[in-house]
């Protein structure tokens, strides 16, 4: 069965945007362990899935990207991946390399990790990530704890309807100032 993992930015007060999707608090300028840690991870995911607001401005902004002199192995594996974007408004995949998933969310990402191939990476938007947490689908919570917190915004687990128990499987400090808490559910 493969193993979906989710690698997403929070502030310390556990928020993923602000409330107008500001993400101007989140570090940028990573450093290279973080960068490393980031390759570890994906190194053997062979599939992306994203909320459909999130892979409007995702999977454009990779391929631009791509088409650059400087673009890297990381660059090329975030366009050429096979990405299932989540939607309830499209009908059609307006994106090359990437198909729709309209029905229920655990049902079809039951699908997704009966299937044969590598791990696969859920990036977002917070209402994905919301239902996948609230399904109990993620195996491995990579959360990047940046060094700001912002006071209100959007939670990823505000629609949790009982306690969900994770355990701590690792912890990493980088210098940038972002701290990875690497979890998974403890009853798994």
């Amino acid at each position: 069965m493969r193993k979906l993992k989710l690698q997403m930015q929070v502030s310390l007060d556990g928020f993923v945007a602000g409330p107008n999707n500001e993400m101007d608090w989140m570090t940028w300028d990573w450093d290279d362990q973080l960068k490393e840690y980031v390759a570890d991870i994906t190194r053997p995911v062979d599939t992306i899935i994203l909320g459909r607001v999130l892979a409007e401005g995702f999977i454009p902004v990779w391929k631009e990207r791509s088409n650059e002199a400087e673009a890297d192995a990381f660059t090329h594996k975030m366009v050429n991946d096979p990405k299932v974007v989540f939607t309830r408004s499209l009908s059609e995949s307006p994106w090359e390399n990437t198909t729709l998933a309209t029905g229920d969310i655990a049902e079809e990402v039951s699908k997704l990790k009966a299937q044969e191939g590598g791990d696969i990476v859920a990036y977002g938007g917070a209402r994905l990530v919301s239902a996948l947490i609230k399904n109990n689908l993620i195996d491995e919570y990579h959360l990047f704890v940046n060094p700001a917190a912002i006071g209100k915004g959007k939670p990823i687990f505000a629609e949790l309807d009982s306690k969900l128990n994770l355990k701590l499987i690792k912890a990493n400090s980088f210098s940038c100032g972002i701290n990875v808490l690497c979890y998974a559910p403890a009853d798994k």
